[in-house]
């Protein structure tokens, strides 16, 4: 099956993407606040810029996209039809880095938390792991 936009529209398209202040997010984020957790963005310090960073808990959530980081055995890590060579290595990359950068905050003594974007369909088992995390 070929590409339905051309080169340059899916170049755009992938170029919006963005990496910081994304739905899921942004969405998280109103959890924490609205359970009275307080916490710091993106901390350029650390190791992978943690999406959520608990400096005094020693704790970090990292909110993933389940195409980009690969969500095992979930729906929506599927992989483009064209082009193959080019996502699979992209994708390789990415949970390459996710894990060298978990094992590099471990050593580090951080604990972190993977939030999967698919997790934020059901908000009432999400609060329950991240509280749960937090404790």
């Amino acid at each position: 099956m070929t590409d339905h936009l051309t080169p340059k529209r899916r170049s755009e398209n992938m170029a919006a993407v963005r990496s910081k202040e994304t739905q899921p997010e942004l969405t998280v984020r109103r959890m924490l606040h609205g359970l009275g957790y307080r916490y710091r963005l993106h901390d350029t310090s650390l190791p992978g810029k943690p999406d959520i960073v608990f400096r005094s808990r020693k704790k970090i959530v990292f909110i993933h996209g389940c195409f980009w980081h690969r969500h095992p055995e979930c729906k929506y890590a599927t992989s483009p039809k064209t082009n193959i060579g080019f996502w699979n290595e992209k994708f390789e990359k990415n949970v390459r880095r996710d894990k060298l950068v978990q094992s590099q905050l471990l050593v580090m003594g951080w604990e972190s938390l993977i939030i999967w974007q698919c997790e934020l369909k059901n908000p009432e088992l999400l609060v329950h792991k991240v509280v749960e995390f937090l404790m």
